[in-house]
């Protein structure tokens, strides 16, 4: 086995943000020595990492020069040259979650098609390659309002994802790659996040349950465990284990889904890295889901998954009417109450509905750490200076 830990082995990052700063604690945990590339210069993960570079994750030349440094690569974004991974691949550097498991997911399109050949239960779905495609597709009534329009490449935190119900709201539509999905009532949106080492090792965290705020489609409230009936956490974890094998990721792969009216779980879609559904997991559980990355990527044996407590996580997003240098209002508040954990990402600049931090909750009785977690949301306001 390599010797990770206080030694000359170099582990790579793309991506900056905040899901590769905490990270990076787990590296600093046990002393294993990091390499970030990023675009932005005042990136989160400038303050814990060995090294930083600052450059294009989607240039060829840039990421493929940066991984010949490092020994392993993984990434905290999707967004990443696929091509450059393969040449890194190629000349024997390993890259987790794989380029092909990478090229399977990065393109929406790609990925809801891939779980109709695998057989994985997911929402009814078109793939259009342009606008007029789609506009095309209404007026022959092969889709109608209402409908879930999603672009097929560059969403996230809720961006690139409407709710079309109709005609006119197609005048806001980009003309880009885009999916056109059955609107499906639901009773939850939950959340599995699978753990696999590169020498197959699985592990599942407990279902999660996802409260979305009601206008900017982002989470607002994960909620450890979800308030859902045995069976179907079963068939949640059963289902996110399918979905970790076909596309054979190593790593983390954040599998979200859809609880149907009459407890159908049908796969949403899904994120291979660490995710925001598994913030809880930093005060909640045994091995949390960065160290469990880190574990994994590096084939080293997976940490138990179970929850030590009720966990609950708020995200910090910048208030709607704000933009400019950061102020977190109120901090002090919140962390006089019980249990309270806030995670301050080091983002300088807030702009409206922008994660930058969040707050974990833990309580043994979870009714009591959700009305704390409300409380939290009422107190705490990212605002910008006056």
């Amino acid at each position: 086995m390599i010797n990770y830990f206080s030694s000359n082995f170099k582990l790579g990052i793309l991506g900056g943000g905040q899901l590769g700063k905490m990270m990076l604690y787990e590296t600093r945990k046990y002393d294993i020595q990091t390499n970030v590339l990023e675009p932005n210069p005042e990136a989160p993960c400038k303050i814990a990492c060995d090294y930083f570079e600052t450059g294009d994750l989607m240039d060829f030349d840039t990421v493929v020069n940066f991984g010949r440094k490092v020994d392993v690569l993984t990434f905290e974004i999707e967004g990443v040259n696929i091509e450059a991974l393969k040449q890194l691949e190629q000349e024997g550097i390993k890259t987790y979650p794989s380029a092909e498991t990478l090229e399977k997911i990065q393109n929406k399109g790609i990925q809801k098609n891939f779980y109709k050949k695998h057989q994985i239960p997911t929402v009814d779905f078109e793939v259009f390659s342009s606008k007029k495609d789609l506009i095309s597709a209404l007026e022959n009534s092969k889709i109608s309002f209402p409908f879930v329009w999603k672009s097929t490449t560059g969403g996230y935190d809720g961006k690139g994802v409407s709710v079309i119900k109709n005609k006119e709201a197609l005048n806001d539509l980009p003309d880009a790659g885009c999916i056109a999905e059955n609107l499906v009532p639901f009773k939850n949106e939950l959340a599995v996040i699978v753990a696999r080492s590169a020498s197959g090792e699985v592990k599942t965290y407990p279902v999660v349950e996802m409260e979305f705020h009601p206008t900017a489609n982002q989470v607002e409230y994960v909620i450890c465990p979800a308030r859902i009936e045995d069976t179907v956490a079963t068939k949640a974890r059963e289902l996110a284990v399918k979905v970790s094998e076909a596309f054979e990721h190593v790593g983390l792969l954040a599998v979200e889904m859809f609880q149907t009216e009459n407890d159908e779980i049908l796969v949403n879609e899904v994120a291979p890295r660490p995710h925001n559904s598994g913030h809880y997991s930093i005060e909640a559980s045994y091995t949390n889901q960065f160290e469990q990355h880190i574990r994994a990527i590096l084939d080293l044996p997976l940490g138990i998954t179970d929850s030590k407590v009720g966990g609950i996580m708020v995200n910090l997003v910048g208030n709607a009417n704000h933009e400019g240098e950061v102020v977190y209002e109120n901090i002090e508040k919140i962390m006089k109450m019980p249990g309270v954990t806030p995670h301050i990402y080091g983002k300088k600049i807030t702009r409206p509905f922008r994660k930058m931090g969040h707050v974990t909750i833990v309580n043994k009785d979870l009714a009591e750490a959700r009305k704390i977690a409300e409380e939290v949301k009422n107190s705490i306001k990212v605002i910008s200076k006056q």
